[in-house]
């Protein structure tokens, strides 16, 4: 499945780094952000998408959509 998750509190390639170290350690097939958004797909069976939502929130950031 493949989801574009709006971020809030994102301002610079910092944050982006940041939010990738957090979602990368979920099994992501396959993973692109940038600063305020992430595309991200994924395997539902093996990652759930409030799982990748906790992981930006761990991450310090909000998760807007």
């Amino acid at each position: 499945m493949k989801t574009v998750i709006i971020i809030d509190g994102m301002s610079c390639q910092h944050c982006v780094m940041a939010v990738k170290k957090e979602i990368q350690k979920l099994e992501i097939k396959n993973l692109e952000v940038k600063i305020g958004e992430a595309l991200i797909e994924y395997d539902e069976n093996k990652v759930s998408e409030k799982n990748i939502q906790q992981a930006i929130e761990d991450a310090g950031f909000v998760v807007v959509k």
